[in-house]
């Protein structure tokens, strides 16, 4: 790396000391920086496994300063760097706050950034966008006017720079430069073009950033070819890697969606004005497949909302966070969707057929026979139904339609393409081990041997937190369980003056608790869905004594610090649904094997997702709160201990005065 020269493996971890330590080179740069003793055991530990390879687990507690201790090393070490983040928004922090921290402590080092293709706007196509004479609506003619003084300024062309871009605009879908709308080097503006310009620049850099999505993408395109997304690198650093095993399980599946099909249907509608295409003496089997593409796709998808041909498990149904996932087998879809499905097979088949017949066509019409046939291929693998590795099933949410296929289990394909292809791989967060011990995630990411390090937050829990289980609660699976948690948590809003989040496993409880709470009290209260997520966050922030209603999404990955948020209160264990149809598959996987899946596994991954929850309420030292956990299964239930001996040591109390008088301290 030019400036940052190459640290002599076993002069590695004084290197990392002299780095972090009393008067430091991060000392020199940053004000008020404090040596922290976990920061550096981690340091060391990553420069370990830097200088003798292999695998490192590393649990590193909230305030730790974890992103450092990996960077660190990593760069000193003097070669190519991967690191792969949870979200886009840790990546843009580590771009634009750590990176440049450190090459003014350790001198210039080349660092980049690489999002999945769909981030980055493809020029060619919304030239073509722009001369598109078709109506649109008001959205999204504010938004090509917005784009189009940005695109010839951006450097980049990701859409992260249009802060007012909304980001569910179904316009950006046909102008980003997804490998769907890639003509390759055949593109007119291929010399411009930002994907091959990012990839340039990882190419060149030291350090590469990615997120899991690309890092699984680009592992799928290994898997399945010679080529490659990530440039290949000699350190790998996964940052919330309990996250992997999820994304994984998405990137390794097969997906056909009414949106997918949608999306080629447009594509293939716009080229009937062609020019390149209208003197075409095939032109009209070209037309003809076009529609019959279009009738097809509408009668299979119908069927698949009518006809619902899964199997819905039983489930708490105020449980589940996937009430619209339903597992299917090739028989039921045979049933249900069998003679449309094959209908719409036909109709891809058909229009594949007829764009290759036409003659000297442009790679714009090639590239839409591709697809056609991608799809066709997709789709005979889903209505089979026959891999015992995947399990199947019908997702429908809203309008969005789609036939899925997931793997099982990828522990032995993150193996493959991740944990044996990479010399020196660092998987960290802070939620790895239970009780003391990384076998449920070993088990999970295909991990052999390894060294695991745990490094102990640096927050003081037993004076900045308490944490409440209030004396009765009905069962959570009650009815009456609904009406016990509004009091509850009014008497703990009542006490915090709002300034809380609230947590849930389900939409359906998110919607119950907001409907009794929202007319009783007089905090200014937002609710997960009613504006994209980012925007949701920042109107916390913004707001005083503000309450926040989300499910999922927002018990990891966000970060209020301060006064704004001095109360998390949670309905539920996050019990991964069984009615789920990979959960389920996952499940009876383990019982096949002999396992004890609720212990082994649902537990497990239970504790990490509520570890993750309460990991929302202390964020900085002078952070102080209250972790209200009210599903009484925690106090009744055997496998209750387990998930308290794995909370932060911060004092326990059954009664509210306790929380009462504790708020009157802060």
């Amino acid at each position: 790396m030019p400036g940052v020269p190459a640290v002599p493996t076993p002069g590695l971890i004084d290197g990392v000391r002299r780095v972090l330590g009393t008067g430091g080179a991060l000392a020199s740069v940053l004000d008020g920086f404090e040596p922290r003793a976990s920061q550096q055991q981690m340091a060391e530990a990553v420069a370990r496994v830097v200088t003798d390879s292999g695998v490192l687990l590393a649990e590193a507690g909230t305030g730790t300063g974890k992103t450092l201790a990996y960077l660190v090393p990593a760069i000193l070490s003097g070669r190519k760097v991967l690191v792969s983040t949870g979200t886009r928004n840790l990546q843009q922090q580590l771009i634009d706050k750590d990176v440049p921290l450190l090459q003014r402590a350790l001198g210039p080092f080349r660092a980049a950034c690489m999002k999945g293709r769909a981030n980055y706007l493809c020029l060619h196509r919304f030239e073509q966008a722009l001369h598109d004479d078709r109506p649109r609506d008001d959205d999204t003619r504010v938004a090509m006017t917005l784009i189009e003084h940005w695109a010839p300024r951006t450097q980049t062309g990701d859409r992260a720079e249009l802060a007012d871009l909304p980001e569910d605009l179904p316009f950006w879908h046909g102008i980003a430069a997804t490998t769907e709308n890639c003509l390759g080097n055949e593109c007119p503006r291929y010399t411009d073009c930002f994907v091959t310009r990012m990839r340039q620049e990882a190419a060149d850099a030291d350090v590469v950033i990615v997120n899991h999505h690309l890092l699984c993408a680009d592992a799928a395109v290994r898997r399945h070819s010679f080529g490659e997304v990530i440039p290949e690198c000699q350190v790998g650093i996964v940052d919330e890697a309990h996250q992997l095993e999820d994304v994984a399980t998405q990137y390794f599946g097969v997906t056909v969606s009414n949106y997918r099909v949608e999306q080629l249907f447009t594509d293939a509608a716009a080229i009937r004005t062609s020019p390149l295409f209208v003197p075409q003496q095939d032109a009209q089997a070209v037309a003809r497949a076009i529609e019959g593409l279009a009738s097809s796709s509408r009668g299979f998808f119908l069927d698949l909302q009518t006809r619902r041909p899964g199997v819905r498990q039983s489930a708490d149904p105020g449980a589940t966070l996937f009430d619209e996932r339903l597992r299917v087998t090739g028989e039921t879809l045979a049933e249900a969707a069998g003679e449309s499905g094959l209908q719409l097979i036909d109709a891809l088949t058909a229009l594949e057929e007829a764009l290759a017949l036409l003659k000297d066509a442009p790679e714009d019409l090639r590239a839409i026979g591709r697809r056609a046939g991608e799809i066709r291929d997709d789709m005979k693998f889903l209505l089979r139904a026959r891999e015992e590795e995947y399990v199947y099933f019908l997702e429908i949410r809203g309008r969005h339609v789609a036939l899925r296929a997931a793997p099982i289990d990828v522990s032995h394909i993150i193996r493959d393409v991740l944990i044996d292809r990479l010399p020196a791989l660092v998987l960290t967060s802070a939620t790895l081990s239970i009780g003391g011990s990384f076998g449920y995630v070993r088990a999970r990411l295909g991990i052999g041997e390894a060294l695991e390090v745990r490094v102990t937050s640096e927050f003081d829990y037993r004076t900045q937190a308490l944490v409440y289980l209030p004396r009765k609660m009905p069962d959570p699976r009650t009815r009456e369980y609904a009406a016990a948690f509004a009091e509850e948590a009014a008497r703990l809003l009542t006490a915090s003056e709002g300034r809380a989040f609230l947590l849930f496993t389900s939409y359906a409880a998110l919607r119950d608790a907001h409907a009794r709470l929202s007319t009783r009290l007089p905090y200014p209260m937002f609710v997960q869905g009613t504006v994209p997520r980012g925007v949701l966050i920042e109107q916390f922030r913004r707001t005083p004594n503000a309450v926040l209603f989300g499910t999922s999404s927002f018990w990891q990955g966000v970060d209020v610090m301060g006064d704004a948020l001095s109360c998390v209160i949670i309905d539920r264990i996050p019990f991964a649904s069984p009615g789920d149809p990979v959960v389920a598959a996952r499940i009876e996987a383990l019982q096949r094997r002999g396992i004890d899946a609720f212990a082994g596994f649902q537990v497990p991954l239970a504790i990490l997702t509520l570890l993750q929850g309460v990991g929302r309420l202390i964020r900085h030292r002078q952070d102080r709160g209250v972790i209200a956990l009210l599903d009484p299964r925690l106090q009744s239930m055997g496998y209750g201990r387990r998930f308290l001996n794995a909370l932060p040591p911060a004092p326990v109390t059954r009664r509210p005065e306790d929380v009462e008088r504790f708020f009157a301290e802060v």
